[in-house]
C-alpha cells in the first residue's frame, strides 16, 4: 500500500469540514488573518467597527499569555466607540455554541523567531481556536505533536499573539489521531484518542474528524469541556471517558429521578469529572443545589483545592456543622466575612449526617422537597452504612450519584456494610464504566511493577511458591530484626525506584506500633550517616490503634485532638512519639506544627500532602523542600494524588479495592520517565494482587495492568541493543554515518534503548554484568546520541530544516546520580588526592561524565581548561572550591563581555536582562533586547540581529548558571 502523502490527508481534511458546515476561507499570512478576524467579528457581534475600534479590540486581544487569553476568549470586551456610545465585543458564544461561526483555512504563515506554515487552523468567529498538524502515514504522530510544540515557541505569539487563542491541538498521520489542550512545551503523555462511549477509541482522521469536530461537538468542547486550571495556570480538557460520564449524569438528571453510579478507575481524574457534572448541573433550574460528599476530612479538603484550582473560589469547604447548614440555607459567610450563596456546597459525610439530626435538622425541614442533587466521591467506602438512609429519608427529592474507582461487588463487601450492600445497591445502574485496562490501554494511567521482596524469594525477589511455615506470624512479622533488614532494603534501593529521589515514595505500614518502630529506625541510621533520605509520618491516634483494619484519617471537624479526654497509655505514647517526629519535621523544614492543636495537626497533614502534590511545578524547590519518604498506615493511601510520587514500600495485608487503591497512589502519567508505578512488597501480597486485578477487570487483565518480569525487559533490552549495532556496530561508528535518514535511525534505536534501560533499572535485581553491553560503552553511544542532539539544536539555530528536528530525543530519559558542578568539584578534590596511576583513570572519568550529562556538555570546555591549567597549581584541596568560584567569575565577565563587544550591547542593561530572564524564566521581548543596542536595527535585520542576541543570552546562562547550584 503506498503511503499517502500529507497534502492529500490536507485536501481531503478541508473537503469533509466543508461538509460538516464550516466554510473555507483563504488566509495566507498575518495580514489576511486580522483583515478575516475583523469581518468575522462584525458578522458575530451584528455591528461594524472602524479602523481604530478594530485596534483596540486587538490591543486587548493582544494582552496576557495563553492561560489570561483562553479567559479573555470567554469574556465581554467593553470599549467606547468614536461616536461616544459604550460597546461590548463578544468573542465566543458559551452558551448557544452552535451560534458561533465556523471557518475552516490551511498554511496559514506566521512570522516569529522563524517563519512557519501550519497545517489546517479552525477558525470560531475569525479566531484561532484549534490547529490541526498532519504527518503522512507511516510517520509517527509525535512527530506532530513536536512540530507543535516547537511553533508555540517560535511563531505563535506573533502577530497580536492571535495564535495564543488556540484552545486545542489536533495531531494525527491519517491512521492516528489525537487532541490535546494549548499547554505550553506538554509532554505527549498529556495528548488523548477520542473514543465512543463503550471507550473504543477512534483513531482514523476521517471518523475523528466526523465525531470531534464537526461544529456542534467542537463548539460544546470549547464551551463546556475545556477548563482552566488555576493552580498550574494552564488548561485542560477532558478526555471521552469523562465527557461520556458527565453528559450521562446531565443526561439522568434532566429526565429521570433515579439514582447512578460512575466507575471510573483510580488515577484517571474522577474530581475534574465530578466537578464539571456539579459545574454544568448548577445551572439545572429544577436542581435546588449541588452537593458534592466525600468521607473524610483530608479528601474534603483536597476536592475544595482541587475543585478551586478549576475554578477559582468556586467552593468553599465548610469547618463544621453550622457553617454546613448556613450553606443550605444560603445564610454563609466565608473567612472574610463575605456573603456566599453558591449552588455548589462540598461537606464530608459526617458532617453532612449531624446537619440533618437533631436541633440542626429541625432548620433545614423546610429544605426537605427541595431537589438537591448529591454527588458522592470514593463511594466504595464501608462506612457509608446507615447514613445513606438518613440522607435518602430527610430530602426526600435528591438524587444521588457516586463515583468510584473500586466498586463494592457482594465478593468484597465488607462484613461491616449494613447487609453487605453493594455499590449498585446503595445507587442503582452504573451510567459509565471505565476500568484499569482502558485506561492502561489509553495511556491513561500506568502499569504496576511489583517486586515481592522477602527472607524467602528466588533470583526474581519473588516468593518462592511453597508453604512457608511461621512467616506469617505476627511476632514474626513485627520483629525488631526483620523491620530492620527492610529498612535496610529501602535505603539500598530507594534511588533506584525513585531516580536518585528525583520521585517521592510513600510506605503502607500494618499498625501504628510498627509505623513508630520504622520512623525510629530510619531515624537512627540516619543520625548513623547510613541515610540521607527526608522522612516523615503521618497517622491518628486512638483506642482502637491495635487493630490493623482500623481508619486512620483526619480526626472530624468537631474532634479537637488536644481534647480528647481520656486517651489510653498506649495512644498517649503514639502521640507523645508523633509529636516528637513532626517536631523532626518542623527542624527539617522551618515549620512550627503540633499535635497539641487540632488546626495546627490539620495543617501538617496538609503541608506533607502539598510536598508531595507540588514537586512537578517547576518553581518546586527540591534541594529545600523535596519530602522523600513518608510512612502512613492508611492516610493518603486512598484520594491522594500526587504525580511526582511513583514508589509504594508495603508491610501490610492489603485486598481488593484497598489494594488496587493503595497501588494507585503510583501510577499517575508524568512523562517519558515514569514508565510504572513501583510497587515493593514486603509480605507476600501475589495472590491478594492477583484477585484483586481479576475483580475489578478480569482474569487476563494480570498481564495488561503488572510489568513483566526482569527478565522480559531484558529480552527487549538485548533485542533493542541488536538493533542499534544493526545501525552503528560501534560507537565510533556513529560518526561515519552517511545521511540524515541513517542518524535519524540511530537516535530512534538508541532512543528505544534508553526506554528498556529506564524500566529496567528500576528493578532491584538490574545488574550491569547481566547485559550484553558495558555501562562505559552505553555511556558512549549516549554521548554520540547528545552529540545529534546538540546539532539540530545548532541547525534550528541557522534556520535549517532537518528530518532529526521532528524526532524527540526524550531527554528526560538521561538521568544519572544528581550530577552538577558541586559533584564535579568533589571527584576533582579525589583526582587531586589520587596517585599518579590512578590520576588517568580518574580524570578520563571526569571527561566522561561530562559529556554524557545534557547539563554538563556546555561547562565541558571551561571545566576540563580549569583541570589542566588550574587544578595542577593548587597544593590543598580544600581551597579548589573557591579557586573554580574565582575562575568561573573570571570566565564569565570574560564571557559577557565578548558578547556585549560582538553585539555592540550596553553591558549594564544586557547584564540586568539576562537577570530578569534568570529570575522570572520569561524570555525578554524583542524590544527590551533592541534597548541594549547603540543604535536599533532596520525593520530588515531587527529578526535576525534580536534572534542571535537571545540565542546567546540563553547559551550564557545554560553554561555559567544552569546546574551550578544543588
Amino acid at each position: 500500500m503506498t503511503k499517502q502523502p500529507e497534502a492529500l490527508l490536507e485536501n481531503n481534511l478541508i473537503q469533509q469540514l466543508n461538509g460538516l458546515g464550516y466554510s473555507s476561507v483563504k488566509v495566507p499570512d498575518g495580514e489576511a488573518l486580522l483583515a478575516n478576524l475583523k469581518s468575522q467579528l462584525e458578522g458575530f457581534n451584528r455591528t461594524t467597527y472602524t479602523d481604530k475600534e478594530f485596534d483596540g479590540i486587538l490591543n486587548h486581544l493582544a494582552k496576557g499569555n495563553v492561560f489570561e487569553k483562553a479567559k479573555t476568549l470567554r469574556d465581554r470586551f467593553s470599549f467606547t466607540r468614536e461616536n461616544g456610545e459604550v460597546c461590548y465585543v463578544r468573542f465566543f458564544d458559551s452558551e448557544n455554541w452552535n451560534d458561533n461561526l465556523f471557518q475552516v483555512t490551511n498554511q496559514v504563515t506566521q512570522e516569529g523567531s522563524y517563519k512557519n506554515r501550519y497545517d489546517v487552523t479552525l477558525l470560531v468567529n475569525g479566531l484561532p481556536l484549534v490547529q490541526i498538524e498532519l504527518k503522512r502515514r507511516g510517520l509517527e504522530i509525535k512527530e506532530a505533536f513536536n512540530q507543535i510544540n516547537r511553533y508555540q515557541l517560535h511563531s505563535f505569539w506573533s502577530n497580536h499573539g492571535l495564535f495564543q487563542f488556540v484552545q486545542l491541538f489536533v495531531i494525527s498521520n491519517g491512521a492516528n489521531t489525537k487532541y490535546l489542550a494549548n499547554n505550553k512545551l506538554q509532554s505527549v503523555k498529556q495528548t488523548f484518542y477520542w473514543a465512543d462511549k463503550n471507550n473504543r477509541n477512534i483513531t482514523e482522521l476521517p471518523h475523528f474528524t466526523s465525531d470531534f469536530l464537526n461544529p456542534n461537538h467542537l463548539g460544546k468542547m470549547i464551551a463546556q469541556y475545556v477548563v482552566m486550571n488555576e493552580t498550574y495556570k494552564n488548561m485542560m480538557v477532558l478526555r471521552p471517558y469523562q465527557y461520556f460520564a458527565t453528559e450521562a449524569i446531565i443526561n439522568q438528571v434532566k429526565t429521570s429521578t433515579d439514582n447512578a453510579y460512575i466507575w471510573h478507575t483510580t488515577g484517571s481524574g474522577k474530581t475534574l469529572t465530578s466537578f464539571k457534572a456539579s459545574q454544568i448541573l448548577m445551572d439545572v433550574p429544577e436542581v435546588h443545589k449541588v452537593v458534592f460528599v466525600v468521607d473524610r476530612k483530608d479528601l474534603d479538603y483536597q476536592t475544595m483545592k482541587e475543585f478551586n484550582a478549576f475554578k477559582d473560589g468556586s467552593v468553599d469547604s465548610t469547618d463544621n456543622t453550622s457553617s454546613l447548614v448556613k450553606q443550605f440555607l444560603g445564610k454563609f459567610k466565608d473567612k472574610k466575612g463575605v456573603r456566599k450563596d453558591s449552588d455548589l456546597i462540598i461537606t464530608t459525610i459526617q458532617k453532612l449526617n449531624n446537619a440533618i439530626t437533631g436541633h440542626h435538622g429541625t432548620k433545614l425541614e423546610h429544605l426537605k422537597n427541595e431537589r438537591f442533587v448529591f454527588i458522592f466521591d470514593e463511594c466504595h467506602r464501608s462506612q457509608f452504612g446507615d447514613t445513606h438512609a438518613r440522607i435518602t429519608e430527610f430530602f426526600a427529592k435528591s438524587q444521588l450519584f457516586g463515583f468510584t474507582g473500586t466498586p463494592i461487588f457482594a465478593d468484597n463487601a465488607s462484613k461491616n456494610d449494613l447487609g453487605k450492600r453493594t455499590t449498585k445497591d446503595l445507587f442503582g445502574s452504573c451510567l459509565h464504566k471505565y476500568v484499569i485496562t482502558d485506561a492502561i490501554r489509553d495511556e491513561n494511567v500506568l502499569r504496576f511493577g511489583i517486586e515481592y521482596v522477602g527472607k524467602y524469594k528466588n533470583k526474581s525477589q519473588t516468593f518462592v511458591d511453597i508453604e512457608v511455615e511461621d512467616i506469617d506470624k505476627k511476632e514474626v512479622l513485627d520483629s525488631t530484626k526483620r523491620l530492620t533488614k527492610i529498612v535496610d532494603y529501602i535505603i539500598a534501593h530507594h534511588n533506584q525506584k525513585t531516580f536518585n529521589k528525583d520521585y517521592s515514595a510513600l510506605f503502607a505500614v500494618s499498625g501504628i506500633d510498627n509505623v513508630i518502630k520504622y520512623y525510629d529506625i530510619f531515624q537512627q541510621k540516619k543520625e548513623a550517616g547510613e541515610h540521607d533520605l527526608r522522612i516523615a509520618t503521618i497517622f491518628t491516634y486512638g483506642a482502637n490503634e491495635d487493630n490493623e483494619d482500623a481508619q486512620d484519617y483526619l480526626p472530624g471537624d468537631e474532634m479537637s485532638l488536644a481534647a480528647e479526654p481520656q486517651l489510653s497509655y498506649k495512644a498517649s505514647h503514639s502521640r507523645d512519639k508523633l509529636e516528637g517526629y513532626i517536631g523532626d519535621y518542623n527542624k527539617m523544614y522551618n515549620t512550627s506544627f503540633t499535635t497539641k492543636d487540632s488546626q495546627q495537626f490539620e495543617n501538617y497533614f496538609k503541608d506533607i500532602s502539598k510536598r508531595l502534590k507540588e514537586r512537578e511545578k517547576e518553581s518546586f524547590n527540591d534541594e529545600k523542600d523535596r519530602l522523600d519518604l513518608v510512612l502512613v498506615v492508611n492516610m493518603m493511601l486512598t484520594g491522594f494524588d500526587a504525580k511526582k510520587v511513583n514508589t509504594l514500600y508495603v508491610d501490610k495485608n492489603l485486598k481488593q479495592h484497598g489494594l488496587i487503591q493503595a497501588f494507585s497512589r503510583t501510577n499517575r502519567i508524568l512523562g517519558e520517565q515514569k514508565s510504572q508505578g513501583n510497587i515493593l512488597c514486603f509480605r507476600n501480597l501475589k495472590k491478594a494482587t492477583d484477585d484483586a486485578i481479576t475483580l475489578f477487570s478480569n482474569k487476563d487483565a494480570i498481564e495488561v495492568v503488572t510489568m513483566p518480569n526482569y527478565e522480559a525487559i531484558a529480552a527487549k533490552f538485548d533485542e533493542a541493543l541488536k538493533n542499534l549495532r544493526g545501525i552503528a556496530p560501534t560507537f565510533e561508528s556513529v560518526d561515519d554515518l552517511r545521511s540524515e535518514e541513517d542518524e535519524a535511525a540511530f537516535v530512534q534505536a538508541f532512543r528505544r534503548l534508553m526506554r528498556n534501560m529506564n524500566v529496567l533499572q528500576s528493578y532491584t535485581d538490574f545488574d550491569w554484568d547481566d547485559l550484553p553491553i558495558g555501562e562505559q560503552e552505553f555511556e558512549d553511544y549516549k554521548s554520540k546520541y547528545l552529540d545529534l542532539y546538540e546539532k539540530v539544536k545548532r541547525e534550528t539555530a541557522k534556520e535549517k530544516t532537518s528530518i532529526l528536528d521532528d524526532i524527540d530525543f526524550e531527554l528526560e530519559l538521561i538521568h544519572r546520580d544528581r550530577v552538577n558542578v558541586a559533584y564535579i568539584l568533589k571527584l576533582l578534590g579525589k583526582l587531586k588526592d589520587s596517585k599518579t596511576t590512578d590520576a588517568k583513570t580518574q580524570k578520563k572519568a571526569i571527561i566522561d561524565l561530562l559529556g554524557g550529562d545534557i547539563m554538563l556538555r556546555s561547562k565541558r570546555e571551561l571545566i576540563e581548561k580549569f583541570i589542566e591549567e588550574n587544578l595542577p597549581k593548587i597544593d590543598d584541596v580544600d581551597d579548589i572550591q573557591e579557586e573554580f568560584e574565582t575562575y568561573w567569575q573570571e570566565q564569565k565577565v570574560l564571557a559577557l563581555g565578548k558578547i556585549c563587544e560582538e553585539e555592540h550591547l550596553d553591558k549594564a542593561q544586557f547584564k540586568s536582562l539576562i537577570d530578569t530572564y534568570i529570575y522570572s524564566g520569561q524570555e525578554p521581548i524583542k524590544d527590551d533586547v533592541f534597548k541594549c543596542l547603540d543604535n536599533r536595527p532596520s525593520i530588515l535585520k531587527a529578526r535576525e540581529i534580536g534572534e542571535r542576541i537571545l540565542s546567546k543570552m540563553k547559551e550564557f546562562v545554560q553554561v555559567f548558571i544552569e546546574g551550578m547550584t544543588g
